[in-house]
């Protein structure tokens, strides 16, 4: 996972992180700044990286590889030689951010013309692959892929663009469809002689466990899947938001439970979006009606619906399938020896054959046939 912070490195490495990433943006949003801070002259991109990540990373975890984000593109500095600093001061690989390939338009053409070249980050991972540090290239188009993999990168990851959601995020993301079909796009160019390099995606629409397995079911391929934001940013922003919010109310509860937070007004504890989540996540195997939950949150259920809508990325009739069909997968995994008419009972699925129809058409082959290709 990508951070900006000491105490969640310790954390994402208690949790099972592969490694962690340090990006500038990561310090930015640790400042309460949007990620897009990290491509503003507000700091020397990589003197900010390497002095917290010295301060707060480096002598605090040790079961995981630390890996630097290296802006490139930096004129000021001989980028092999820095390289070189890098891996003698503890770290086990770089990255290239902050990246120019997240910059279009005008401005893009402009720092071309300066020099500023994405082939520059092509040429630092190449750097980093020779100087034998693990070497991480985000990527955004066909040709980035091919180039990268060329230049040695361990890991292409797809950067579907800034991640949304919350008070921060970015509001013009791709569907996760849309996602989908870049994703799929970029894979295919990477060459057929470094079948051993990994393919990992971050940011954009991803930033839900829900999500992320949508897109591992319609894409084997991948390997993994890196996030900033969705493990700093999003879960501090809702839990500090909440707990100041219960904390200042004039009457505390001792019922905690979802039916009386319910009745209470969920305005008080949840954004209705995310209590609509919850619900869901805890009632799965119930019928469900937001109109039901619409009612019980005072508000119309054409306006849930939109809310929910503008903030998913998709409706809540599509939500709660593939939040089912994604528990059904679960279990497929989990226990080879479950029945499918059993595990479509334990998502609501009374009809067999409306479950296997719903299954092929999200999954793109029938659940027998799933099962068959993951035992």
């Amino acid at each position: 996972m990508a951070t900006g912070t000491g105490m969640t490195a310790s954390y994402a490495e208690q949790g099972g992180a592969d490694f962690t990433l340090i990006l500038n943006s990561g310090r930015f949003r640790q400042m309460g700044r949007s990620s897009l801070a990290g491509f503003l002259p507000f700091a020397n991109s990589n003197q900010l990286v390497f002095d917290f990540a010295m301060r707060e990373i480096i002598p605090l975890i040790h079961k995981i590889p630390v890996i630097f984000g290296l802006n490139g593109t930096d004129p000021t500095i001989d980028i092999p030689q820095f390289i070189q600093t890098i891996k003698q001061s503890g770290f086990s690989g770089i990255n290239n951010y902050p990246s120019v390939g997240l910059i279009d338009g005008a401005f893009r053409e402009a720092l071309e013309a300066d020099g500023n070249l994405y082939d520059l980050e092509v040429e630092a991972i190449r750097a980093a692959h020779q100087a034998d540090l693990f070497t991480i290239a985000f990527v955004f188009n066909a040709d980035q892929v091919r180039k990268m993999t060329q230049a040695g990168a361990d890991v292409i990851c797809i950067h579907l663009g800034l991640t949304s959601g919350g008070l921060l995020g970015a509001q013009k993301v791709l569907s996760l469809e849309a996602a989908i079909e870049e994703t799929k796009t970029m894979i295919e160019r990477i060459p057929k002689n470094r079948k051993n390099v990994f393919k990992m995606v971050y940011g954009g629409p991803v930033k839900t466990l829900v999500d992320i397995r949508y897109l591992y079911n319609h894409i084997p391929e991948l390997d993994g899947y890196i996030g900033g934001s969705t493990f700093e940013r999003l879960p501090s922003e809702e839990v500090i938001v909440h707990q100041t919010r219960d904390f200042k109310k004039s009457e505390i509860t001792s019922d905690g439970s979802l039916l009386a937070q319910m009745l209470d007004g969920i305005e008080k504890h949840y954004d209705y979006v995310e209590f609509v989540k919850k619900y869901v996540e805890a009632n799965y195997s119930e019928p469900i009606q937001l109109a039901e939950l619409a009612q019980v949150a005072h508000l119309s259920p054409s306006y849930l619906s939109t809310l929910f809508k503008e903030k998913v990325g998709y409706s809540f009739t599509e939500y709660l399938i593939r939040f089912r069909l994604n528990k059904a997968v679960e279990w497929m995994r989990q226990d080879p020896k479950r029945s499918l008419k059993e595990i479509a009972l334990g998502i609501h699925y009374q009809d067999y054959a409306q479950f296997n129809k719903v299954f092929k058409k999200y999954m793109g082959m029938s659940p027998k046939e799933y099962r068959r290709q993951i035992t």
